[in-house]
């Protein structure tokens, strides 16, 4: 079959190879007469899945033993209240506005806690990142939040934030939902990162959090059983009804990834594919990206037509090209193209061979 390629920024392309497994399995899961979907959360069966997912999540991401794996519900949003609810102790937490990601972060905290914004770059128009050494951190913060890759406007941390070289002892929180497993974690400046599955894991539905573990008793009184991280470590993940389905499919996703040659084959083949794709738009006299060279995102990019008139035709072309969800975010305009692990190189050269035509087409 021969699929179109899918720049969605989410819920994104899907390997085909988890697409066609799952397929096959899914009226009988490895002979147990049932559909994944269709399975106890509590019994072996799915209990073997679940177990499978969260060891080779580990190994992918090389998460150190004394941070905990949970799988949760409600996507990055419902993190921007859970994550206050279980660490701000009703303090005040710190918040590095980088894009529509991290400031929806630091207004939703406000329901909880005191959100201090340290830096915030939207006098740039979100196109480039303040070093940590000019961020005004406050005195003793419960956290300090990032978004480390912002999918809307494009700009992704190229490395985390060492705070403990900033004076500062708080915890740094991460969300890195549209960057996951892109890329190898340096753990060693973590304390809490959560992510939506669907860009790089899998389906939507399901939501990574990885805590350290002495992070894990610090909720509020008002956090809700269902969202207490300890209450959800305590239960591997099974204190309610997760979503199943959405882990098995993400399951398959980590398996692939093995396959593949893990995070830093990974990683290789993003740096390859934006590149391939900066390169064209830099070298064009019809496009153009707004980020910084230096903090420009591998996996969302965001490019304008000079002469936006031409959006229209850009796009019914790119769809007669077989390039799929092209348009910008409603937010910011222009056009997106999200180059998550799924999507492979292929993909990339053909929308690259159709800017080059319609330029010439449009000079």
């Amino acid at each position: 079959m021969n699929r179109p390629y899918n720049f969605s920024a989410g819920p994104a392309a899907m390997p085909e190879e988890v697409l066609t497994e799952a397929a096959a399995e899914m009226l009988d899961w490895h002979g147990s007469g049932m559909s994944v979907m269709e399975m106890s959360h509590r019994g072996k069966e799915f209990g073997q899945i679940a177990q499978e997912a969260e060891a080779d999540l580990r190994e992918l991401l090389a998460v150190p033993s004394h941070f905990k794996l949970l799988f949760m519900q409600g996507g990055g949003l419902a993190e921007n209240a859970i994550v206050p609810l279980n660490l701000s102790r009703g303090e005040t937490a710190d918040f590095v506005v980088t894009g529509s990601w991290s400031q929806k972060s630091a207004q939703e905290a406000t329901r909880f806690c005191t959100a201090h914004v340290a830096a915030n770059t939207q006098p740039s128009g979100y196109t480039t990142l303040a070093e940590p050494a000019t961020w005004q951190l406050s005195t003793n913060p419960a956290y300090v939040h990032i978004c480390s890759n912002e999918t809307i406007n494009g700009v992704e941390f190229q490395a985390l934030p060492d705070l403990k070289a900033l004076g500062c002892e708080a915890p740094l929180v991460v969300d890195f939902s549209s960057h996951v497993a892109s890329r190898p974690v340096d753990w060693t400046r973590v304390g809490l990162a959560f992510g939506g599955a669907q860009k790089n894991l899998g389906p939507a539905g399901l939501t990574l959090v990885v805590v350290r573990e002495d992070l894990l008793d610090r909720a509020l009184p008002i956090c809700p059983s269902a969202f207490n991280y300890k209450t959800v470590a305590d239960n591997a993940s099974m204190f309610n009804t997760p979503p199943t389905y959405s882990i098995y499919i993400a399951g398959l996703v980590f398996k692939w990834l093995k396959r593949q040659g893990g995070m830093a084959a990974m990683e290789a083949r993003n740096i390859a594919k934006a590149q391939l794709l900066y390169d064209a738009i830099d070298g064009s006299s019809l496009y153009i990206n707004r980020v910084e060279k230096h903090c420009r995102s591998r996996m969302n990019v965001p490019f304008y037509l000079r002469d936006e008139s031409l959006n229209d035709a850009f796009l019914v072309g790119a769809r007669e090209h077989g390039l799929l969800q092209l348009k910008g975010h409603k937010s910011v305009g222009g056009m997106r193209a999200s180059i998550y692990n799924a999507l492979p190189i292929e993909g990339v050269q053909t929308l690259v061979s159709y800017m080059h035509e319609f330029e010439t087409q449009h000079a």
